[in-house]
């Protein structure tokens, strides 16, 4: 019962240093946002 605990283990440990090497050598390319400019407005401001 604890062999099968091990392997489970092993594997999970082996999947995730393979998901961090795959990130590693292929990395996500950045989502594109748009920038959006703010113009001071200050004809509603109360004087």
């Amino acid at each position: 019962m604890i062999r099968i605990f091990f392997f489970v283990v092993l594997a999970g440990l082996v999947a995730l240093a393979g998901g961090v090497l795959m990130l590693g050598v292929f990395p996500p390319a950045p989502h594109p946002q748009t920038v959006e400019k703010v113009v001071p407005n200050d004809k509603f401001t109360a004087h």
